[in-house]
């Protein structure tokens, strides 16, 4: 297939710059054999008991950076982790920056140039570990997706994390957890839907456009997740009891299919995955997926094509865009059922 195949027109006022408050107060589209249309909140209405909502529990982490080498200005977005004081990052302006240079970040932090790699610039911070996480927190701010056009501020700090977040390493937000609350959890457990995390510390190269023209030529990025043995057992039987495993965002999907077998059963997992799902693909572990609405001509809107059918999602988009939803992180929520490629 073709990226044009993909694309659609969205009007900018359809991207949400801030959420919805309360977080459950968003608007959520079922879409299934019909499109139905509900509030966040009304989720419990829509899963059974004996169901297994998987979630990511990866944390955001303060990865914009504001530097200088020399008088030129320096903005850092860290993108993958590479070692203990090494990321991968995406730097503005890139072209000006050259193996050996020094960005100062504040005066008693900075970062090396180590390599360059098409938009990729490779820098060995001056603190690591632990001290690197604190510099970040005292230095960084929230990395806000691109097509958010404000600066982050300090209400971000609250809304771009998800009630799951626990393990520090996303330098985004597994968005889809955003509409989460206490009182959303609780009305799912007394519905009887069990909850299991893993972890896919999300990169910035989720919002990295397809710039071939075949999907099939598109390299994706990889990115680091883990699923443990007892998430992998839920799962397994879950499916065995005839639940159904609900992937809380496109991240968990993707670690989760990464790590499921032929046969649909999960094994644990922990190391980088690039998986890359376009229309096709047959899913061997989820079988609802709850995601917000995403960019045209994406890789995540090519998954939701692949997960609940190309002519259903492209029917779904024009709802929803004809009906005011929100899009993109902060916005609306969809709920999908799966269609399986005949």
């Amino acid at each position: 297939m073709k990226t044009a195949d993909f694309d659609f027109d969205l009007p900018p006022d359809r991207i949400a710059e801030h959420p919805v408050r309360p977080r459950d107060a968003a608007r959520l589209l079922e879409v299934g054999s019909t499109l139905r249309d509900f509030i966040v909140r009304d989720l419990p209405t829509l899963v059974q008991p004996g169901d297994l909502m998987v979630v990511n529990d990866t944390r955001v982490i303060p990865a914009r950076l504001d530097g200088r080498r020399g008088e030129v200005a320096v903005e850092i977005t860290l993108h993958k982790r590479l070692g203990e004081r090494e990321w991968a990052t995406f730097s503005k302006p890139g072209k000006r920056l050259k193996p050996g240079d020094t960005i100062v970040i504040a005066d008693d932090f900075s970062a090396e140039v180590i390599a360059k790699d098409g938009m990729e610039v490779r820098l060995r911070f001056s603190a690591g570990g632990a001290e690197l996480m604190e510099a970040l927190h005292r230095h960084g701010r929230m990395p806000l997706p691109p097509y958010i056009r404000r600066k982050a501020d300090e209400g971000d700090n609250a809304d771009y994390q998800t009630v799951f977040a626990a393990r520090e390493g996303a330098v985004a937000a597994p968005t889809a957890g955003l509409h989460f609350t206490p009182e959303l959890l609780a009305a799912l457990d007394e519905r009887g839907v069990r909850r299991a995390p893993v972890t896919l510390h999300v990169g910035a190269g989720t919002f990295l456009p397809v710039k071939v023209d075949d999907i099939a030529d598109h390299k994706m990025h990889s990115e680091w997740g883990e699923i443990s043995a007892e998430t992998a057992a839920a799962v397994n039987e879950t499916r065995k009891a005839g639940g159904r495993i609900v992937s809380v965002g496109t991240t968990a999907l993707r670690i989760l299919e990464t790590a499921g077998r032929p046969d649909g059963t999960l094994v644990p997992f922990s190391g980088d995955t690039d998986i890359f799902i376009t229309p096709g693909y047959r899913f061997r572990i989820v079988d609802l997926l709850w995601t917000n609405f995403h960019l045209p001509k994406s890789t995540l809107f090519m998954l939701v094509c692949a997960f609940a059918g190309y002519d259903r999602m492209r029917a779904a988009y024009r709802h929803a865009i004809d009906t005011d939803y929100r899009f993109f992180s902060y916005g609306d929520a969809s709920l999908l059922h799966r269609t399986d490629p005949t």
